[in-house]
């Protein structure tokens, strides 16, 4: 209505897996009004490389500012375990439970690699924490139940606050095995906390393979009960190794003053009239 700047963050709601999961409603908005208000756009945030790929392929041409999430460093301090923290060693997954975040895929592959490398998953407990987003935790229980694994897959609920500190203090890698994420945050805290992470490809974060800090997952059932088995028989110290290097990355990459300041680049660009030739660094034209 006034006329001035305006920059959208779709957030990966335009990655190819969220637009063909989309419900109706969500395709009828998107063409009535959703694609006329993204072009409208001064400039498109984007999270990283993929998604900025994913706009040009839902069609829009606006610049681009390429800048992705940060997260706090936290500092190594002494905390007890929550109360319901099993025994051994845990891979922790921290997320909303829904059908993209691959919880439905990490129970079956569980159940699996409990029944083909039972010594594996004997020493190693999985916690799911996260709130329930459409209804879907009832069915994982059951599923749960139904294959044996109480006790060994544990539903805490959503964690936050002190909570959520001591699990990824306690837990001993973290696990994400999505089949779409814009750029997700539980992987950059992981790394905070030195944690190992097995993560999929399209969490799209290639910098976490290349670096050393992430192990790679596919979300098939099958093919992540053999991945999962090949990461959960490393020694504790070569995990140590792999979650050393994600709070490396996280530190280097990921900071806030780092990320404050590209978008101060943008706004103040914007606020000039977003002229091409005097567009910062951080901005893409394709």
């Amino acid at each position: 209505r006034t006329g001035g700047p305006v920059m959208i963050s779709p957030r990966g709601m335009l990655d190819a897996w969220a637009l063909a999961n989309a419900g109706w409603k969500k395709r009828i908005a998107g063409v009535l009004w959703e694609r006329e208000n993204l072009s409208s756009a001064t400039c498109l945030h984007a999270l990283n490389a993929s998604e900025a790929a994913a706009m040009r392929a839902f069609g829009l041409s606006n610049p681009i500012a390429v800048i992705p999430n940060g997260t706090d460093i936290p500092a190594p301090r002494q905390v007890p375990s929550p109360s319901w923290w099993p025994e051994g060693r845990v891979l922790l997954f921290v997320g909303r439970l829904h059908p993209k975040k691959g919880v439905a895929e990490l129970v079956e592959a569980w159940a699996r690699l409990s029944l083909d490398s039972p010594r594996v998953a004997q020493d190693w407990s999985v916690v799911i924490a996260g709130w329930d987003d459409g209804g879907h935790r009832q069915g994982i229980e059951a599923e749960i139940d139904r294959l044996g694994l109480a006790g060994r897959i544990i539903l805490p609920g959503p964690l936050f606050g002190c909570d959520k500190d001591a699990a990824l203090r306690h837990a001993d890698a973290f696990v994400l095995p999505s089949h779409s994420e814009g750029l997700p945050m539980s992987v950059l805290e992981a790394w905070a906390y030195e944690l190992p992470v097995l993560m999929t490809e399209a969490c799209n974060l290639p910098e976490g393979f290349a670096e050393g800090a992430a192990l790679r997952i596919a979300p098939a059932p099958a093919q992540l009960a053999s991945d999962l088995e090949k990461a959960l028989v490393f020694a504790p110290e070569r995990l140590a190794a792999i979650g050393s290097a994600g709070r490396r990355l996280v530190s280097a990459r990921f900071g806030w003053e780092g990320i404050a300041r590209g978008h101060t680049e943008v706004y103040s660009w914007m606020m000039r009239g977003a002229p091409r030739d005097d567009a910062p660094a951080v901005v893409t034209f394709i």
